[in-house]
């Protein structure tokens, strides 16, 4: 018989043979249904935000490519350089304080040149299409109007200017590339900060210069030129393929995390499928061995189950692609205001193909093993197996073995941070390492205990180690199931904690920025008049770039680093600085020395400890920063461990006061009212008192970060929630699986008179004995994933409510003790005399 002759009787057979509705074959169906269904979400989910930005980067940036200061603006050598590229468009960025009759209120003042915008439309509700605003008028957002209870028309005053509302905004065409704001947009002319007062030397504001390329160029190369021209300029640049770098930052971890999710969801289908498939084939064995006794051959039997196989698996497969792929406008919709993304059906080819190989690998390397069994034995054997279990085929370890490097290989190749996933990929297998040694041990170890007198729980004893027993595998569905209830109860906990327990507590009531040096006595007068009970902390802020930093024999360049090292992000771009006498609060010294007051003698700088080691730092360095087009050197005295959780002013550089002092700049503060004192008088008098000064309400900001982190944790909820389920499925495989050398054991048991309760108890026994050998293993495992998915991947606090988690960990037990035992039940309705004649 050729090849193909085999191959088109093998299809008849299994086509006759397998059920329209997949019965025998629905567990595995659902196992790759999630799985596949959480990768293609994901999957697709990602591809449409990341479409998103790069369709509409220009427009995100407003520009090509985006120059940003601190302090300054640019110089004509460093302009020119932008007009030979093209079109060029230049504004500020600042924190101010909008009045209206007796109402103020902080905004994010955005002051543009008639050049803006270079790509989109700024649009107002009445329809216009604007450019910048005609003098003595502004642009509100309708946030800044709705805080000030302003219309069309109405005067506010912003330092000292007053301006006519002259529209709403409708849509900001550079609103995500933007960033966090501390307020709602008011959209001014160029000139008005210097006008109102808001802009002199010491300020604290941002210049954006954008650029639109007069012809196509290489965004990278521009950069690299713009960087080697300019070497000492501290430029912070943006270009339209990296337009919302927060934004991609936050959903390369997003995406990291879910796609963990989605390969742990099929990780633990996984051992579904295998439970499944073993079931599924041993309810045919009669059919298998007569196949056999009529001719058919070993091979002819693996290619009739292997093609019935395959098709569940991509019946599975695609059923969970196509759900994923409908829930991504559902995930957009909950997602809108966070992420650039529309709420519209996502076909992303090379996300489904992802996820369609990730299952189908998986559906064979856990499918291929009892496949191979049943193919290997004579029909007599197969008619013995369920007193006879087969023996393991070494043919499965080829195809075990090529599916899981086809599975290591494609996670690695098409991951942003391989060693993530291959540190991921490592766990798993050591999990699964362990949840087989655990069984191994509760086998050897059930064997070895004294025999109880109940007979009942002399049966659930033996039940664990006696031959053929499932204990390996519902070792390892238990172990999964349970560690993901506590791995959902952990992140889920955590996020709750840093969104609840830290934050709230601990920060001031307001911070206050660009206070004049000239008017600090006037400042706290303010505020002790308000309340004098009240504690506030003044700081001198500034901003620097750092140039260069090593061993002052052979100090690096900044920009000369093709990357950045991870952890060292003050690198980038310009940062806060500012100078002290003293430790400053909510810092702790770990090396070093500090400088005393009054200290005149060589420039220092304190560093945090975190970013000293990431940069490779050691006390005795050089730093050299760029303030204000000026370099200054200082050596590095000491490290901080700084407590970023205070939410006050935390420097990663605080320099000695003779470093800074003769440097423009005017002083931050942040105050902490006692309780019950209204915070509207002191915002009023600091306002008309102090008008180039902005007051921030951390309240608002709270509200923000707070919105920001339960839509993450509503994401990472919905993501776990589906290991859980998997986790649920492989479980109900593992029974499924022993089904029917359980029923030949319950039909002895009723033959030898047990009853049904006796039979179920008898189950119960042994299902509670597993689950509290593997409740603390469960809590372990699924707490250190926990772990590492809030402070290594999110980098968030690890706060869980250990309550809560242990909680969840009992309710996990009832709840696999329920499946178990009701997927239990069909065992006792087997009538021993039907029962009896098929064996």
């Amino acid at each position: 018989m050729s090849w193909a002759t085999a191959w088109r009787i093998a299809r008849r057979i299994a086509r006759r043979d397998l059920n329209a509705r997949f019965k025998g074959l629905r567990l595995l169906l659902v196992c790759l249904f999630l799985g596949t269904g959480a990768l293609a979400a994901i999957g697709s989910l990602t591809a449409a935000i990341e479409g998103e930005i790069e369709a509409n980067g220009r427009e995100y940036l407003g520009g090509d490519l985006q120059i940003e200061l601190w302090q300054r603006g640019l110089s004509p050598d460093e302009r020119g350089a932008l007009e030979e590229l093209g079109d060029v468009s230049a504004g500020t960025r600042l924190q101010a304080m909008a009045r209206f009759d007796d109402k103020a209120a902080p905004i994010e003042l955005k002051a543009i040149d008639s050049a803006y915008p270079l790509y989109g439309e700024l649009t107002l509700t009445d329809g216009r299409s604007v450019g910048a605003p005609p003098a003595g008028q502004a642009w509100l957002s309708q946030g800044a109007a709705d805080r000030l209870g302003v219309a069309l028309g109405a005067a506010i005053a912003i330092g000292t200017e007053t301006l006519r509302v002259g529209g709403i905004i409708e849509t900001e065409p550079d609103r995500l590339g933007e960033g966090f704001q501390l307020g709602p947009t008011v959209i001014v002319a160029e000139d008005l900060p210097m006008r109102a007062g808001l802009i002199a030397p010491g300020s604290m504001y941002q210049s954006k210069t954008r650029v639109r390329f007069d012809q196509g160029r290489d965004l990278e190369a521009v950069e690299e030129q713009l960087e080697n021209r300019f070497p000492e300029a501290g430029f912070d640049i943006d270009t339209a393929d990296r337009a919302a770098p927060g934004t991609d930052r936050f959903v390369d971890r997003m995406s990291e995390f879910l796609t963990l999710v989605g390969l742990a969801a099929l990780v633990i289908a996984g051992i579904g499928i295998g439970g499944g498939v073993t079931s599924y084939l041993d309810a045919r064995r009669q059919g298998i061995a007569t196949l056999k006794i009529l001719g058919a051959s070993s091979s002819d039997i693996a290619r009739i189950y292997a093609l019935q196989i395959v098709a569940a698996s991509l019946a599975g497969s695609l059923a969970g692609i196509v759900v994923g792929v409908a829930l991504v406008p559902l995930l957009a919709t909950a997602l809108q205001g966070l992420l650039p993304v529309s709420s519209s059906v996502v076909i992303d080819p090379g996300a489904i193909l992802l996820a369609l190989a990730y299952g189908m690998l998986v559906a064979l390397v856990f499918a291929a093993p009892p496949l191979l069994r049943a193919r290997q034995f004579p029909a007599m054997a197969l008619m013995r197996s369920r007193v006879a279990p087969l023996a393991r085929d070494p043919k499965a370890l080829v195809l075990v073995g090529g599916g899981l490097a086809a599975i290591i290989a494609l996670a690695l190749l098409t991951s942003s941070n391989p060693l993530l996933s291959a540190g991921f990929l490592a766990g798993a297998a050591a999990v699964l390492g362990l949840l087989a040694l655990i069984g191994l041990g509760i086998r050897k170890l059930a064997g070895a205990i004294p025999r109880p007198r109940s007979p009942i729980a002399r049966n659930a004893l033996a039940n664990l180690h006696r031959p053929g027993s499932s204990t390996g595998a519902l070792v390892t569905a238990l172990g999964f199931g349970l560690a993901a209830f506590v791995l959902l109860a952990a992140v889920q906990t955590a996020i709750d904690g840093n969104i609840a327990k830290r934050v709230p507590d601990r920060a001031p009531d307001y911070f206050v920025l660009d206070i004049p040096r000239d008017q600090v006595t006037e400042f706290e007068t303010l505020v002790r008049e308000a309340d004098p009970d009240a504690s506030w902390r003044t700081v001198p802020a500034l901003r620097g770039s750092v140039l260069a930093f090593g061993d002052d024999t052979a100090m690096t360049r900044t920009a000369e680093l093709e990357e950045i090292p991870d952890g060292a992000w003050a690198l980038r771009g310009e940062r806060g600085l500012t100078y002290a006498d003293a430790l400053p609060n909510g810092n702790e010294l770990t090396a070093g020395s500090w400088w005393g007051p009054m200290y005149e003698g060589e420039p220092l700088v304190s560093l945090d400890e975190d970013f000293a080691q990431a940069a490779g730092l050691e006390i005795g360095d050089l730093m050299t920063f760029g303030v204000l087009g000026v370099e200054r050197t200082v050596r590095v005295a000491n490290l901080r461990r700084i407590d970023w959780e205070s939410l006050g002013f935390n420097y990663v550089f605080v320099l000695s006061p003779n470093a800074l002092r003769d440097a423009p700049h005017n002083l931050a503060a942040t105050i902490q009212l006692s309780a019950g004192t209204p915070t509207g008088p002191l915002l009023q008098s600091l306002v008309a008192a102090l008008p180039s000064t902005s007051v921030i309400e951390v309240g608002g900001v709270l509200e923000q970060a707070r919105t920001i982190l339960e839509q993450v944790g509503l994401a990472t909820l919905a993501a776990a929630s589906v290991a859980v389920l998997a986790g649920l499925a492989v479980l109900l495989g593992a029974i499924a699986a022993a089904r029917a050398a359980r029923t030949y054991d319950t039909v002895v048991l009723r033959v030898l008179g047990a009853d049904r309760r006796q039979i179920l108890v008898m189950q119960l026994i042994e299902y509670v004995a597993l689950a509290g050998a593997l409740a603390l293993v469960a809590l372990g495992i699924g707490s250190l994933a926990a772990w590492l998915v809030i402070t290594q991947l999110f980098e968030f606090d690890w706060l869980p409510d250990w309550g809560v988690v242990l909680a969840v960990l009992g309710l996990g037990i009832v709840t696999v003790l329920a499946f178990a035992l009701g997927a239990s039940l069909p065992l006792l309705r087997a009538k021993p005399a039907q029962a009896l004649r098929t064996l």
